[in-house]
């Protein structure tokens, strides 16, 4: 199982209201993502001909999230296609959800500049992560 990634707030992440600011959620989804995937296909892995563009993001608040909170984000496989899969986000402080998400993500060759179907050990790593 991979350790969730704990997230530092920045003061630059709250806004007027001393919360974290909606739009930096998907910074918080993105990072979780990258340090999964990481875990997963380690720092070599080639991400221009095995590399993935976003298609989609989905967010769902709950409750705010306040400087000096130390949330952390869990990245969980919600589906798994030809070419695409979904991953959901929770992002928690203190075991509390605080907020949800999802993106679905498309399996992209960006030196042939096309979509393709999934690398087969990439399909194997997301198999790895817990399913939602």
């Amino acid at each position: 199982m991979i350790k969730p990634l704990e997230i530092q707030i920045r003061f630059s992440d709250i806004d007027l209201m001393g919360h974290v600011n909606n739009s930096i959620y998907l910074n918080y989804f993105e990072s979780g993502r990258m340090h999964y995937l990481v875990s997963l296909l380690g720092i070599d892995w080639d991400w221009r001909k095995n590399g993935i563009i976003l298609k989609t993001n989905e967010i769902e608040y709950f409750k705010p999230v306040f400087l000096g909170e130390n949330p952390i984000v869990k990245v969980y496989l919600d589906f798994i296609g030809t070419k695409s899969f979904t991953l959901a986000y929770e992002l928690t402080v203190n075991d509390e959800v605080k907020t949800t998400g999802k993106s679905v993500l498309v399996s992209f060759d960006f030196k042939e500049n096309i979509t393709k179907e999934l690398d087969e050990k990439f399909r194997l790593a997301l198999q790895k992560l817990e399913t939602k």
